[in-house]
């Protein structure tokens, strides 16, 4: 003989599979979210290393004349020429560093020209070129740096 509860579901046994059910979809939206989050984060980071490197490289390939003026937008014209009067980027003056400050989708990027003597640019043997990309992050404000050392191709001084 059957019993009439052997037919189905108890309600019971269907709020349970729901309960689980709703753990379990919870679950699921959470790692989402995080994934989401991780897959912004790792784009801003590689977008501002993705800037550092751009400038190092313009940094390197321009005439060394020209090394302390940018042409950001490439459209034949200066944007930006490097200071050295402890101003805006620059933190002191006279120091010999040269500096300049750009702000792009979030990123905010810093590059110096560090000369090996005091005096104009035609002087100098050679210079370090340091680039700092900051973008904010989970828990504060993060920096790629990049940097090279670039020689003057008409020195002709002593060291």
């Amino acid at each position: 003989m059957r019993w009439w509860h052997d037919k189905g579901f108890s309600l019971v046994e269907a709020m349970v599979a729901m309960s689980i059910s709703t753990i379990v979809v919870m679950g699921g939206m959470a790692a989402l979210q995080v994934s989401a989050r991780l897959v912004q984060q790792g784009t801003i980071k590689t977008r501002a290393l993705a800037l550092a490197q751009g400038r190092l490289e313009a940094k390197r390939s321009v005439r060394w004349e020209a090394l302390l003026q940018d042409d950001l937008d490439h459209d034949g014209r200066t944007d930006v020429v490097m200071a050295d009067d402890g101003q805006g980027a620059d933190v002191s003056a006279g120091d010999g560093i040269y500096s300049a400050q750009w702000e792009h989708d979030g990123v905010t990027l810093k590059w110096t020209v560090a000369m090996d003597r005091l005096g104009p640019l035609s002087t100098a043997g050679l210079v370090t070129i340091r680039a700092a990309a900051s973008y904010p992050a989970l828990g504060g404000v993060r920096v790629v740096e990049v940097g090279t050392v670039r020689a003057n191709p008409t020195f002709t001084g002593a060291r």
